[in-house]
């Protein structure tokens, strides 16, 4: 009998991107189900009715009697069916002798992705009948005795990969779509990474004194409030453990690291969700580079094998490097395209917006060269570059073709000299179908329009046809060295943290606090992957007075907030520091998968909603009263008119 001919294309290794996939997903899916079923564990089964699990079968087991438990995936002519569960798929022969006929009826006559206990001999396939893309493929299960454990009812959707759905119905049936092997896979690597990196802190390392015992009800805040059972007080769950880690440290117990569950009241993004988890780390007497070390190693260790080792130690850049060279302080290092300064080569311009920029005492030349521009660019594509410069920044953007025919709605590139385009192909080290974006204008603007518009061309010449971002390169790096502070947005006179409030500065600028506090750079790291950041952190201030001086004189905090830290500080606070890794988003990452909602069991929706359960939902006026809380409906303006 013939295997169905889309199971086989579902081993083949076949990949079918999602995004920028990182590996080949079926590849990857058949090498773990072969990897796993490799490493059995004599007693898996020992706690099941089942002797075998669906994928661990093979020649070697020939002449055994089994008894399997799994869901009917696929039933072909009523003459065989191929049973799932979480560690594979077997093909089940359906028996067709009349003694056997309560059996056939059942595996007949249940519908597909009812769950049915089955008992019977491992036999070979017929030649020419084993399917070498199934790692099961060899062996099929001549069924003895089977009974239906429950039956399905007419699904949503079916449980195929490659059947579209809209995420709103993967979201209301959450525990269908959790049967698919793309989750499947992505849970079951996210399980494996943080067993892996458990194990790497509590194994390879001093076990750590204290772990996974944060609170999270916390002093009440502006986010995801928690009422109290005392009027008008309230609590509220943690955005991240960072004050208790803190106090950990200074109760003495020196190394602490947590598998946190953290909340966030913000709009939902592709790589945000208002609840989600992190790899939290604190320790006692570290720097910065111990830190860094000990993520690296973390990393390396936890990572997945069906992916290339990870190469330590990481690049390191500063925030001003990573700014004037990449445009961001999360740059994707996998392909070029760097900002260059050209500002020398234009001091005599006299083209008047670069004239304008130049006599200004910040003011600059930037560029970058886009490969084969001139092949791939559209002149749709320099007009939507221009438009989106112009109106999300304010600047002007210059295509320079080096083919002085190409210079589209660009008139006033022919007042760039033959010498400017000499030097200019010199600095760019431009080939002749490359196409350079230029613009002019204070040196952080300048650098964050080209960084925006360096991932925008990347995506352009993709989606083209060209291979600029390799998908199974996965690109660490640190950025080290940002500002302690940043202006206030609503008032530019006003500072504000750039990480938190927390953050020791750089010890060379601590002098700088009292005169030039906007100049102080921090002790503050992040950990980018791929253009993301999937790591933050930093050493702490430990010193209550420097502490105090911060939130109350620089950032105008009203210090009683945190008048329990800044207690515990003076109590003897030795120095420490810390790190937290966002799960969610480096796992997202590996899997190649395009939202973390895909690396989650039971994630949010894009609006932060459970489509599942229905929640959030109202409360009766009943079951607030104990809490002292009373709603206040939004009111039409028309009602209000009327009365």
């Amino acid at each position: 009998m013939s295997f169905p001919s889309w199971l086989s294309h579902l081993y083949r290794g076949l990949s079918r991107p999602i995004r920028r996939t990182t590996q080949p997903i079926w590849g990857s899916l058949h090498r773990s189900l072969v990897q796993s079923s490799q490493r059995r564990n004599p007693e898996f089964s020992s706690f099941a009715v089942r002797t075998n699990t669906c994928g661990e079968l093979r020649s070697s087991h020939l002449g055994q009697e089994v008894t399997l438990c799994g869901w009917i995936q696929y039933r072909r002519q009523n003459t065989f069916l191929v049973l799932r569960d979480f560690h594979g798929l077997v093909q089940v022969v359906i028996p067709q002798d009349e003694s056997a006929a309560s059996v056939r009826k059942i595996l007949c006559e249940a519908p597909v992705e009812s769950v049915v206990q089955v008992s019977g001999t491992v036999i070979s396939r017929p030649a020419g009948q084993e399917n070498p893309k199934m790692p099961t493929g060899e062996i099929e299960i001549k069924v003895k005795t089977a009974e239906l454990l429950n039956a399905c009812k007419k699904l949503p959707f079916e449980i195929k990969d490659f059947m579209k759905k809209t995420e709103a119905l993967r979201l209301q049936y959450r525990y269908l779509d959790l049967r698919s092997f793309q989750m499947q896979y992505n849970l079951r690597l996210r399980s494996q990474m943080v067993m892996k990196m458990r194990e790497y802190l509590c194994n390879l390392h001093d076990p750590p004194d204290q772990h996974g015992e944060t609170p999270s009800l916390l002093k009440g805040a502006k986010e995801f409030l928690v009422p109290s059972r005392e009027p008008g007080k309230f609590y509220s769950l943690p955005q991240s453990p960072q004050q208790f880690k803190q106090l950990l440290m200074v109760g003495g117990l020196d190394r602490y690291f947590q598998v946190a569950r953290c909340y966030r009241d913000e709009g939902s993004r592709p790589d945000r969700q208002p609840e989600f988890t992190q790899i939290d780390i604190e320790m006692s007497f570290v720097d910065q580079t111990g830190i860094q070390s000990l993520i690296e190693g973390l990393l390396q260790y936890s990572w997945p094998n069906d992916k290339d080792p990870v190469v330590v130690p990481f690049p390191t850049v500063t925030f001003t490097e990573a700014l004037a060279t990449y445009g961001t302080d999360k740059p994707d290092t996998r392909f070029g395209m760097k900002i260059i300064d050209i500002s020398d080569v234009f001091r005599n311009t006299e083209i008047g917006f670069l004239q304008d920029a130049l006599s200004k005492p910040h003011g600059t030349v930037k560029a970058i060269c886009i490969p084969e521009g001139a092949k791939y660019l559209k002149r749709k594509d320099i007009e939507s570059i221009r438009k989106f410069a112009a109106d999300h920044f304010n600047q002007e953007i210059l295509p320079v073709f080096l083919n002085a025919n190409r210079n589209w709605n660009s008139p006033v590139a022919s007042f760039i000299m033959e010498s400017q385009r000499l030097e200019l192909i010199r600095l760019m080290d431009t080939q002749e179908e490359d196409v350079v974006l230029l613009t002019a204008g204070e040196h952080n603007k300048a650098c964050s329009l080209l960084g925006k518009l360096r991932l925008e061309c990347a995506d352009l010449l993709e989606t083209r046809g060209m291979v600029l971002r390799d998908p199974t390169l996965f690109s660490f790096l640190w950025v080290v060295d940002f500002p302690l502070f940043l202006p206030k947005e609503e008032n530019p006179r006003e500072l504000e943290s750039a990480h938190h409030p927390f953050t020791a500065p750089h010890p060379s600028d601590i002098h700088l606090l009292y005169t030039e506090p906007k100049k102080a750079r921090s002790q503050h790291y992040d950990l980018v992957l791929n253009g993301n950041e999937i790591g933050g952190g930093s050493i702490r201030i430990h010193n209550a007075e420097l502490q105090r001086y911060i939130l109350a004189t620089l950032l105008k905090e009203d210090v009683k907030m945190l008048s329990h830290l800044l207690q515990a500080l003076d109590y003897g606070a030795p120095p420490h520091g810390g790190i937290a890794l966002g799960l969610d988003r480096l796992i997202c990452l590996v899997t190649g998968s395009p939202s973390i909602r895909d690396v989650i069991a039971f994630p949010k929706s894009f609006r932060g909603h459970d489509l599942m359960s229905n929640a959030p939902d109202s409360i009766p006026s009943e079951e607030l009263k104990p809490y002292h809380i009373r709603v206040s409906w939004p009111t039409d303006s028309k009602a209000e008119r009327a009365h």
